[in-house]
């Protein structure tokens, strides 16, 4: 009985999907090794992968993105996954200050959260929580 009431408590345990978009594979591995116990991590190289990733995955919740990226920044991405996935929560990670478009983007709604690299692992699990716990 014990262990049919375990499965039961798997089978609606679910972690929640977070996608790291991030062109440094550094911070790809970092971050999947990090946090691959408290979330269920998909991590991509490129904006371009990312939408792949978002395309084939429909149980994504968060995205966490860099800001400067080759092809395409943190912004411009999020704008094209969002046209088509409101459901998703964005927040920014970059090594770079805050700046007036990722103000307006916060301001209006568009992502969640700022994020400063280097990131702090608590912060980052705590905001992820706070954002599905709290979406509006």
């Amino acid at each position: 009985m014990l262990y049919f009431q375990y499965e039961i408590f798997l089978m609606t345990f679910e972690l929640i999907h977070v996608l790291y978009v991030d062109d440094e594979e550094v911070n790809l591995f970092l971050f999947k090794n990090l946090f691959k116990d408290r979330f269920q991590i998909s991590t991509a190289m490129s904006p371009k992968q990312g939408m792949e990733i978002i395309k084939e995955n429909k149980n994504i919740k968060v995205v966490i993105t860099d800001m400067n990226m080759p092809d395409m920044d943190g912004l411009q991405f999020i704008d094209k996954v969002k046209a088509d996935h409101q459901e998703i929560h964005f927040i920014i990670l970059t090594g770079y200050e805050i700046n007036q478009r990722i103000k307006d983007a916060l301001r209006n709604g568009i992502i969640k959260k700022y994020l400063p690299k280097p990131f702090n692992v608590n912060v980052i699990a705590d905001t992820v929580s706070n954002v599905i716990k709290n979406p509006s």
